[in-house]
């Protein structure tokens, strides 16, 4: 037994009990328990006699010295665990000298809650047998053999600093898949190994080595849910092998990080899966980050953004007896084949709230040159320090990562070194380009070598080969606002607007029951009148002399006082006038003198005859009441009047039809976001942010709110307040691609890079997952396994990563797996190119083109009122733009979906910018639809120059599109050119299918025709009156 270091702070692992425990002889064997930790034995326990009932009481207490500036530091306590092996004393037979014993099982104890700020705990180990053992292993429903232990430290581990500071990092590596046919069962036996390099204690890297890979043949899926296995070799029972409660769960390959991830390529994951050949792991691998490494692991994110991650293949030595195995460098570095490497992105562990990510990643050749374009890394694992690892190569060896002073001593490596700084930066005079190639995209690089000078490693791109790997954080590196603290900050800027107070018997209703009591005794007096004298008489009316009219009054008013009427009328007029003196006056005491209760009854008087005199009205008879009846407007028909007066440019009666609908309905949010959009057409920002914040603190939930005020507070430039409106809104609604697309051009406009990623990420997953819903659903409707459109096929291939591939509603597309990263990669790397030139374009438009200042033509950029089909928060003035396709139809990128949404509102001076990421979209470019969208633009600053190329492209690419046509002519509407323009209206309404805008295109071709005074064909007058 190794004696330990006198310094440090030591570790009590206690035994107590041990349950359900059996011998290979005797009912009550006869065993003892011995304490392991990093390859050194604690100790060993006194012999216990286990009773009848399987039961044994140890009290068994050994230790071990935790010295973090030497010996047994915080990482060895991460990932090795303590072994607890129980042994049976074998009774002593006749002529026997020594005492026999036989190993029933092993426990382990993970010491991982000590990384946590504990500074004691208790566990239940479950005793794991070794082969042959009595003991009953591990099965649901049967009691499991187990030792009872308690761990104890005198203080915590982690200082108050370490433990908000700190992190813990866990790599899982579960297998190679598709490896290369090269690799055989038979033959001299291989250790395959992947390793990769992590900050530690400060800015050190540390190595994590996985070694040992089982190779296999293939012909099933590996089972899923696994038990993650401990790095550590000669573990003598193989349930202790697996680490308590960690698991390999899977999951479907559209949620994975890594490359392999999209439609087209889940046909060759399974194939690989199931059929081909793989090395299998399934080893986890723990290093605690202290708060400096944190720092440095964040930092060469950054910095690098891709990982490398080495594989290799070693032929298995048997280490020389009776004396050290010497090796020479060259020797080590011939034993090192099939050299090959992944590059992990590991920029989503940057991203707000993630801790993990779990993918498969390409395993590409190991070449010098890629490797530090892609990670800014000169130093090889495996074949800068392949001394050390044949060294440790032998059968049987330990299995854990590689110590940190093994590292430093190569000459290479303090050569490197010394070229870097402690961030893993390059010289001055060697930085490469701050963009990094994408690691799926499919052009070589110009600086990469033959591939010849790696040729063992060229047959993992030809078999295709692929790591699944995961890697986990114990805290996000990045925090995540919680959804609370959003919704309270959103509170703080727009307060929620009270809630009316609805009072049953408040003024307005006491007015309104005493004008339904006038209402109710004028109709039983009236009644009582012709009861009298006959209604034949009251149609003399002004006929009639004032004598006999009088004769006729005190006649009722007998009659009324005899009958009882009259008090009866009285009686329930009380009620009426009572509640006008509590409620309007609000008198609810007695009177101090008499002539405050005559002035109060003098002005009561007054103010009941008004109001009879204003119920009497009310209720005058039809054939008596002169005044014509008012013609009441929806508030629909007000939008629409509205609609037109902007199409017309007559702004300031449009301002007054939003107003009149504003004031009948002031809570009612739709209104407010119509005219908040209006002000936005007529260059009216700061009315435009009063009417969304408006419309906000109506419905604090309400996304279309949300991401308004967002747009005009980038606007305004007040970004602080934009972030917290966009975020809110993709907590609120996760899945809406229009918030995390806003939330990326925001992150765009700070430069912060890592974000904008991260949002347009999900963006695109969102669409994707949209896009695939929507194919489920038509597959469930027409019985079909595929998109049918326009006679052709679509395939899933034909689902990019931004969205539906060009052309692919006319043939299927079969898409290979590439053989490098994503194109979302591609996006990434030149939209940080272009956010840098287009910034000041995009946010000051109207600063630099003078253009931009004019009033907005009457352009239709608002083409149509929403279609009746469309959802209820639709209907508002917030869709009020026409898409340039029909609404319904899928967008094919997230920014197109963007684009609609803005031109819906008129934030045009924020389209440019979604526009110059479409043309740079790897699915999108300058399609139909965009110069459709950049013809409106131009339309609006009244450039009809460039309007009219914009259009003369859209009908290149879709002369067939009834929205081009419609546009064309209201260019040439627009522009004076009559004959042009009733031409082109005359050739959309032709089209089977309808355009967005057709409300306009028959007012307006109506009109020309009315100009020309022509008479209107009979269906286009047919038309005219089903819209008018």
């Amino acid at each position: 037994m190794e004696q330990m270091s006198s310094t440090g702070r030591p570790v009590q692992i206690t035994v107590t009990d041990g349950y359900d425990l059996k011998g290979f002889k005797g009912e009550t064997p006869v065993t003892f328990i011995r304490a392991e930790f990093n390859q050194m034995v604690l100790g060993d326990s006194a012999k216990v006699t286990v009773s009848a009932e399987g039961t044994a009481k140890y009290n068994f207490t050994s230790s071990f010295e935790f010295n973090p500036e030497g010996g047994i530091t915080l990482d060895d306590i991460a990932h090795k665990p303590v072994f607890l092996t129980m042994t049976e004393v074998l009774p002593k037979e006749k002529k026997q000298k020594d005492e026999k014993t036989l190993i029933l099982g092993q426990a382990v104890v993970d010491l991982i809650p000590l990384l946590e700020g504990e500074s004691s705990f208790e566990t239940m180990a479950p005793l794991h047998p070794v082969p042959g053992s009595p003991l009953e292993p591990l099965r649901s429903g049967v009691k499991q053999c187990s030792l009872e232990v308690k761990v104890f430290v005198a203080e915590p581990l982690l200082t108050t600093a370490q433990i908000l500071g700190g992190n813990l990092l866990k790599v899982t590596l579960e297998a190679a898949y598709s490896v290369p046919e090269s690799f055989i069962p038979v033959g001299p036996l291989q250790n395959y190994m992947i390793g990769l390099q992590v900050p530690s204690v400060g800015e050190k890297d540390y190595s994590i080595l996985f070694k040992n890979g089982t190779l296999k043949l293939g012909g099933e899926r590996e089972p899923v849910p696994r038990p993650k296995k401990w790095p550590i070799a000669n573990i003598l029972a193989p349930g202790a092998n697996n680490i308590p409660d960690a698991f390999i769960i899977g999951g479907p390959y559209e949620e994975e990080d890594g490359e392999l991830n999209r439609p087209e390529d889940k046909e060759f994951r399974n194939q690989a899966e199931c059929i081909k050949k793989r090395i299998i792991w399934d080893l986890e691998s723990r290093c605690y980050l202290d708060p400096p490494a944190v720092a440095s692991f964040q930092k060469r994110i950054a910095d690098c953004r891709f990982w490398p991650v080495e594989i290799t293949r070693v032929p298995l030595t048997i280490a020389p007896k009776g004396k050290a195995a010497k090796f020479d460098k060259a020797d080590d570095e011939s034993q090192l084949s099939f050299h090959g490497v992944a590059y992990v992105n590991m920029v989503p562990l940057l991203y707000p709230g993630v801790k993990r990510i779990r993918g498969a990643f390409h395993v590409y050749p190991y070449l010098d040159s890629t490797v530090y374009e892609k990670t800014k890394c000169s130093f090889s694992l495996f074949r800068d320090t392949g001394h050390h690892l044949v060294q440790n190569n032998k059968i049987g060896g330990i299995n854990s990562p590689l110590s940190k002073p093994a590292v430093s001593k190569n000459v290479k490596e303090d050569k490197t070194v010394k070229e870097k700084d402690i961030e893993g930066k390059p010289r001055p005079g060697d930085m490469q380009p701050p963009s990094i190639k994408s690691q799926s995209s499919d052009t070589p690089l110009e600086v990469e070598p033959p591939l010849s000078h790696n040729p063992e490693g060229q047959q993992y791109v030809e078999a295709g080969t692929y790591i699944v790997l995961e890697i986990q954080l114990d805290k996000a590196l990045v925090p995540k606002r919680m959804p609370e603290e959003l919704a309270r900050r959103v509170k703080e800027m727009i307060p929620p607007r009270p809630p009316l107070t609805r009072r049953t018997g408040g003024a307005q209703k006491a007015v309104s029951d005493y004008h339904t009591q006038v209402k109710n005794i004028s109709r039983a007096i009236l009644d009582e009148y012709h009861r009298m004298f006959g209604k034949q008489v009251a149609k003399l009316g002004s006929d009639m002399d004032s004598e006999t009219l009088e004769e006729q009054k005190c006649q009722l008013n007998y009659e009324l006082n005899c009958s009882g009427k009259y008090f009866a009328f009285k009686e329930q007029l009380k009620h009426a006038v009572v509640k006008i003196v509590r409620e309007k006056y609000l008198k609810t005491t007695s009177f101090e003198s008499q002539e405050e209760l005559q002035t109060f009854i003098s002005e009561l008087y007054v103010f009941l005859v008004d109001q009879m005199h204003v119920a009497l009205n009310q209720t005058m008879p039809d054939d008596i009441q002169g005044t014509v009846p008012t013609i009441y407007t929806s508030s629909e028909q007000l939008r629409l009047f509205a609609f037109e007066a902007e199409v017309n440019e007559n702004f300031e009666m449009a301002a007054v039809y939003y107003e009149e609908r504003l004031v009948r309905e002031p809570q009612n949010l739709e209104h407010w976001l119509d005219y908040g959009a209006f002000c936005l057409l007529t260059e009216d920002n700061i009315k435009a942010q009063e009417c969304f914040q408006k419309a906000l603190s109506l419905n604090q939930n309400h996304i279309q709110s949300l991401l308004l005020c967002g747009v005009l507070a980038v606007l305004m430039e007040n970004y602080e307040q934009a972030e917290i409106f966009f975020e809110d809104a993709t907590c609120l609604e996760p899945t809406n691609v229009v918030a995390w697309t806003l939330l990326g051009l925001y992150y765009e406009i700070q430069n912060n890079d890592i974000r904008m990623e991260m949002a347009f990420h999900e963006a695109f997953k969102q669409l994707q997952a949209r896009m695939l819903q929507a194919q489920i659903m038509k597959q469930r409707s027409t019985g079909t396994v595929e998109y049918i459109e326009e006679g052709g096929k679509v395939e899933e291939s034909s689902l990019g990563p931004w969205g539906i591939t060009n052309g692919s509603s006319a043939t299927a597309i079969k898409v290979e797996a590439p053989a490098g990263p994503s194109i979302l990669d591609d996006f990434l790397e030149e939209s940080s190119k272009l956010q840098s030139d287009s910034r000041e374009h995009i946010i000051s438009t109207q600063s630099q083109d003078p253009t931009i200042s004019q009033k907005p033509s009457n352009i239709l950029l608002k083409e149509m009122p929403v279609k009746k089909e469309t959802s209820k928060c639709q209907d508002s003035s917030i869709v009020l733009y026409p898409s340039p396709y029909d609404v319904s139809q899928t967008p094919a990128t997230i920014f197109m979906e963007t684009i609609r949404f803005l031109m819906k509102v008129n934030a045009v001076q924020y389209v440019h910018r979604v526009l110059a990421h479409e043309l740079l979209c790897p699915q999108g470019g300058p399609s139909c639809e965009y110069y459709l969208v950049l013809a409106q633009t131009h339309l609006l600053k009244k450039d009809f120059a460039k309007a009219e190329e914009c259009l003369q492209q859209a009908a290149q690419m879709d002369y067939l599109n009834p929205n081009v046509w419609g546009v064309k002519g209201h260019l040439y509407f627009l522009s004076g050119n009559h004959a042009e323009a009733k031409a082109c209206y005359e050739r959309t309404i032709s089209f089977v299918v309808d355009a967005s805008e057709m409300h306009f295109i028959f007012l307006r071709l109506g009109q020309i025709y009315l100009e020309e005074k022509e008479k209107l064909p009979q269906d286009l007058l047919k038309n005219f009156f089903v819209l008018l």
